[in-house]
C-alpha cells in the first residue's frame, strides 16, 4: 500500500495533455470515490490516532506521521454517510491541499487510473447543490463498468477550516479601486466553493465575476466573443482558472487560448490547490502569466492591482 504512490513524479506530464490519474477508493461497499494523484502525498495503513478536544465532529483524531502531526478527517462522515469505524480495513490517504495537509480516513484503497478530462464529467444538473462531487466518470474494473465519483475535496475542507475572504486593508490601493469598479474577471472552477471563495473576494473590489465550471465552457465562451468580433481583452480584465476541471483541464485551456491570435494579450492566473513547485513549471510550459496557490485572498487582490498598474502603463 505504501508503494502505490512511487510512479506519480513520472507521470506528471500527463497534466499538460488534458490527462489525469485518479486514486480510487472505497468508503463503503458498492460505490467506487476517486482524489486526483496530485493531491495525493502517500497512502498508509490507519496508524494510532489521539483525540483532539473541541475539534470539528469531522475529525477524528490526529495522526503522527514522521514527527508530523496530520488531522484526520472521516470521509465518510464528511460527505454526508454514516462515519466510517476506525478498524483493521481502514486506510489513511494524506493529502495536500490549499497548502496544509491533512488525511482522509478511507476503506479499500483499489489502483490509480489513467485517463483523459475529457472522459469526466461534471455531476448531473438535477443533482442538487448539497452534493460532493465535482465530476463523475466511467472505468472498467474487475471485468465490470463502474460509476466513479471524483470528490470536490475544497467543498469538505471548506465546511471544517474556516477560510476567511476579508482583506486586509493594507493590501488594498486606494488609487486603483475606483478604476475597477466593474471591470470583469472570468472564474473557470469546477468547484461551486471555490468559485464562491473567489467571487466572495473580488466582489469586495467591485469586481463583476463572469463564471465557467470547465474549461471547454471558458474557451466556448472565449471564442463565441472572438467569432462576433469582441475583443476578450475588452470584455474581462483577466481570467483565473483552475488546473484540473472535467472536459478541459486549466493546463490545456490556457494553451488554446495562446493558440489563437485572436485571444493576445488575455492575462490568465492558474489558481489552484495543487503544488507550488509543479505548477510553476507548468505556468511556464503553457504559458499563464501568475500562479497562485488556493486560497490567498489578498494576494489575489494584489494580482488584480498588478494587472490594473500594468493597463495604466501600456
Amino acid at each position: 500500500m505504501a508503494n502505490i504512490l512511487e510512479s506519480v513524479d513520472q507521470h506528471t506530464q500527463l497534466v499538460g495533455e488534458n490527462r489525469l490519474e485518479l486514486l480510487l477508493f472505497r468508503i463503503n461497499s458498492t460505490q467506487l470515490f476517486a482524489i486526483n494523484v496530485f493531491k495525493v502525498k502517500e497512502v498508509v495503513k490507519l496508524p494510532r490516532l489521539s483525540q483532539m478536544p473541541g475539534s470539528h465532529p469531522c475529525i477524528c483524531g490526529v495522526a503522527n506521521i514522521r514527527g508530523t502531526s496530520i488531522p484526520v478527517i472521516n470521509l465518510r462522515q464528511a460527505i454526508g454517510f454514516k462515519p466510517m469505524p476506525l478498524d483493521a480495513d481502514t486506510n489513511l490517504i494524506i493529502t495536500e491541499y490549499n497548502r496544509s495537509v491533512q488525511g482522509f480516513l478511507v476503506g479499500k484503497v483499489e489502483h490509480i487510473v489513467n485517463m483523459n478530462w475529457n472522459e469526466v464529467m461534471p455531476p448531473p444538473q438535477n443533482a442538487g447543490h448539497n452534493h460532493y462531487l465535482t465530476a463523475i466518470t466511467k472505468v472498467q474494473h474487475q471485468e465490470r463498468t463502474e460509476l466513479v465519483s471524483i470528490i470536490d475535496v475544497e467543498k469538505v475542507l471548506a465546511e471544517i477550516i474556516h477560510y476567511n475572504v476579508r482583506l486586509d486593508e493594507s493590501t488594498l490601493d486606494e488609487a486603483l479601486l475606483q478604476q475597477m469598479l466593474g471591470r470583469k474577471v472570468l472564474i473557470v472552477d469546477d468547484s461551486p466553493t471555490a468559485r464562491h471563495q473567489v467571487r466572495d473576494t473580488l466582489g469586495q473590489i467591485g469586481l463583476e465575476v463572469i463564471e465557467a465550471c470547465d474549461g471547454q465552457q471558458a474557451l466556448d465562451m472565449l471564442q463565441g466573443w472572438c467569432d462576433k468580433g469582441l475583443k476578450p481583452t475588452d470584455e474581462i480584465l483577466m481570467m483565473i482558472t483552475d488546473a484540473e476541471m472535467p472536459k478541459m483541464d486549466g493546463y490545456r485551456l490556457t494553451h488554446e487560448i495562446r493558440s489563437d491570435k485572436r485571444m493576445t494579450g488575455l492575462f490568465i492566473v492558474l489558481n489552484t490547490s495543487l503544488s507550488g513547485s509543479f505548477n510553476h513549471a507548468m505556468v511556464e510550459k503553457v504559458g499563464c502569466d501568475r500562479f497562485i496557490s488556493k486560497f490567498q485572498p489578498d494576494l489575489l487582490v494584489e494580482t488584480v492591482q498588478e494587472r490594473m498598474r500594468q493597463l495604466a502603463v501600456d
